[in-house]
């Protein structure tokens, strides 16, 4: 991720969050936008009870977890996410700042304490989970399998018509349900294509999400096979029985 974020962008991150550490808490008001300036009452009072979350002495290690941006000729905006870790606990650091007119402000800047690692509470494991995650998953892997029998079986068919067409409606199941591994919450997309039917996703240091469509034209293939089969094909399959 750091070969993709900009030195001067980290640098900046990390001033303001060394000044966080060191409570200099003016510094910080003096670069936050004036958009944000409106929205907030107390900012002294913000400040402080970020800074409280932080545990004194140097990290054991920092983590740059996600990073993002936006260029255009006038403006620049990068929004850097760190996860310090200390002896007894982490705590992740969202820090977004723009450039506008060569003036860099503060628009975004919070803290939280994290029980563990992202690494560790977003690793795929199977104990603790709710029966949607695991029904999910199960359908995930039945729908793969299945399209890809349905696959090889298309492939295999002498038909008449274009098999090509069959073959693309294979592979691409309708509609998904997706769940997330680590937090449980789910989303249904009716309006959907995913290939094979099924999928399972994490960006780096984030939860994976397991997804699965319906595989119909897998289904519609397999019951209607035998109609779709060149005459010849019948002729055998029909001798055989």
């Amino acid at each position: 991720m750091k070969a993709f974020t900009s030195p001067e962008d980290e640098q900046q991150a990390k001033h303001y969050i060394g000044l966080l550490q060191a409570q200099k808490f003016d510094e910080i008001e003096n670069d936050i936008d004036p958009s944000i300036k409106l929205k907030s009452t107390n900012l002294d009072q913000t400040l402080r009870a970020m800074a409280a979350q932080m545990p004194a002495g140097q990290p054991l290690s920092v983590k740059l977890v996600n990073a993002s941006f936006i260029t255009s000729n006038t403006l620049h905006k990068s929004k850097l996410i760190y996860e310090y870790q200390y002896p007894d606990q982490h705590v992740l650091i969202n820090i977004a700042t723009q450039k506008k007119d060569g003036i860099t402000t503060i628009i975004a800047f919070n803290v939280k304490k994290l029980s563990e690692s992202l690494e560790s509470s977003n690793s795929f494991s199977m104990g603790g989970k709710s029966p949607l995650q695991y029904a999910v998953l199960a359908l995930a892997v039945i729908a793969a399998l299945f399209s890809l029998y349905a696959l090889i079986l298309c492939i295999r068919t002498k038909m008449r018509g274009r098999k090509w067409l069959w073959i693309i409606f294979i592979l691409f199941g309708v509609c998904s349900l997706s769940v997330n591994w680590a937090t449980g919450e789910w989303n249904l997309q009716l309006v959907s294509i995913q290939l094979l039917s099924a999928s399972a996703a994490a960006p780096l240091y984030g939860a994976w999400v397991i997804s699965v469509s319906v595989p119909l034209g897998a289904i519609l293939f397999v019951l209607r096979r035998r109609e779709l089969a060149a005459p010849a094909e019948q002729s055998v399959t029909s001798s055989d029985s």
